[in-house]
């Protein structure tokens, strides 16, 4: 099969579908964007990560540090999109991985994406049981566990990866709007009253601000809050003109994000003041946000703050929960999993049993968690959360590898900025982010050094990589491009 046909099988003249039962849709650039910008979760961002940025990493310079990330993805972006038409599939990573670089290590490549996708999903629900357990108590609610309300989620988010895609969109299109919006009109209350108790922040422009304290575990945590971004074309199937909708969805969802990151970092620093933010952030992270929120908003603002943190958790599960079902069909669609996986639902046009197995996996990695009594933020949502920054940055890393060595070796010509210059640009960047993260992976999962659970998290995602082409090897039959 060339490269520039699609591996989905053909058309079935009368019913629109394909034999195997292609998925169905017809999301918009619109709606591609709530799906992806979601699973980033801009709230949780801003709640989470960015007082981690800003209390560990480089301080009131921190902001900078999105924007840097920023235009590394864009330039990673450039090469991404230039090859999907190329790659009509959606089989985003390991179908690019592919097409460049053999389909053993595309098949390796999907494998880790799986490890890493899957990871994510279950451990944050480690994070919203205990949010929503918080929330529930804050209201006079009974206490209780905090993985009976994660049980309550999981169920939820299942009964909707189950159905059609487009009820998901609707439903992060509205969580998305939500969290934004209380975002924003925090910014806007900050900006137009002058700035915080010292003014305007200025260390996102002042270098020695930039480059202060540890400006490489700055970077780590704003690379770590764009994880979802890159998952646009694994909606290909159940989008409207797909040339034209992935390429614009994945340049609207990785500007919007970074400028909401930017801008609402920079604003967080300056409404607490650039002398004290990072001791604040260094004793309360996780309650920044609310508590500058409450100061600036009122206590009702606090409360609403509260709850959407919650749902802001709760979409990014969905959201990934849906990529990691479109990456279970496509592999079952391809013979590479039972084909049961890669048959869509006849009437709901979804990826139905694909959905169940990610539920079920994930489902057994929250059931392990309680059983070994893990803290469900410390160690369930820290460990998984290591796989996952890894594997995604190991991706996109082979992602650009692959798509200079297609425009080089299969697909030569064409205009040099989009096909060499932009990915060149883009790999450099991302191999530095990749030893960032391998030299700050310990801390990241909590170890004093490279420990079982670090030296784990490599071995996993090797394993991945390395079954790939034995996989392919025994398969010879097997097709990704």
């Amino acid at each position: 099969m060339s490269h520039n046909q699609t591996l989905a099988p053909a058309p079935a003249a009368e019913t629109g579908t394909e034999p195997g039962g292609r998925l169905r849709g017809n999301l918009s650039v619109a709606s591609i964007v709530f799906i992806v910008v979601a699973a980033a979760s801009p709230l949780g961002v801003i709640g989470g990560p960015v007082p981690l940025g800003i209390a560990g990493g480089n301080g009131t310079g921190f902001p900078f540090s999105f924007v840097i990330a920023t235009v590394v993805l864009l330039l990673f972006s450039v090469g991404f999109t230039q090859m999907t038409r190329f790659v009509p599939n959606a089989g985003a990573f390991y179908a690019y991985i592919g097409a460049g670089l053999g389909r053993g290590l595309g098949l390796g490549a999907a494998f880790a994406a799986l490890f890493a996708y899957l990871a994510l999903e279950a451990g944050v629900f480690g994070l919203f049981g205990p949010g929503l357990a918080e929330l529930v108590q804050a209201y006079g609610g009974p206490e209780l566990p905090w993985w009976l309300w994660a049980a309550l989620g999981f169920v939820i988010v299942s009964i909707f990866g189950y159905l059609n895609i487009e009820l998901s969109g609707k439903l992060l299109a509205v969580l998305l709007i939500a969290e934004v919006a209380i975002v924003l009109v925090l910014d806007a209350v900050v900006v137009f009253s002058g700035g915080g108790p010292e003014g305007f922040a200025t260390g996102i422009v002042t270098p020695a601000q930039i480059v202060s304290g540890a400006p490489g575990v700055g970077i780590l945590f704003a690379i770590l809050s764009f994880v979802g971004f890159e998952a646009t074309a694994v909606f290909r199937d159940e989008a409207k003109d797909p040339d034209r909708t992935i390429p614009r969805a994945t340049y609207i969802s990785l500007i919007s994000i970074g400028v909401f990151y930017t801008l609402s970092s920079w604003v967080l620093i300056s409404a607490n003041g650039e002398s004290t933010i990072v001791e604040k952030a260094t004793q309360n992270p996780g309650t920044l946000l609310q508590s500058t929120t409450e100061a600036y908003l009122g206590a009702a603002g606090g409360h609403i703050a509260q709850l959407l943190f919650v749902t802001s958790l709760f979409a990014c599960i969905l959201s990934f929960h849906n990529i990691v079902s479109r990456y279970f069909f496509q592999l079952g669609s391809r013979g590479i999993l039972p084909a049961s996986l890669g048959t869509a639902h006849p009437k709901l046009g979804s990826p139905a049993s694909a959905s169940l197995l990610a539920s079920s996996v994930v489902g057994v990695l929250v059931v392990l968690a309680v059983l070994l009594r893990l803290d469900p933020i410390a160690q369930f949502y820290t460990w998984l959360g290591g796989i996952s920054s890894v594997g995604v940055v190991l991706l996109l890393t082979l992602t650009s590898i692959a798509v200079l060595v297609f425009f080089g070796t299969k697909q030569k010509g064409g205009p040099r900025w989009q096909r060499r210059i932009a990915p060149g640009l883009g790999l450099l960047g991302l191999l530095g982010f990749l030893a960032i993260i391998l030299a700050n992976l310990p801390s990241l999962v909590g170890e004093e050094g490279y420990g079982p659970f670090s030296i784990g998290v490599l071995v996993l995602l090797s394993a991945g990589l390395v079954a790939g082409p034995i996989v392919a090897a025994q398969r010879r039959s097997l097709t990704l491009d």
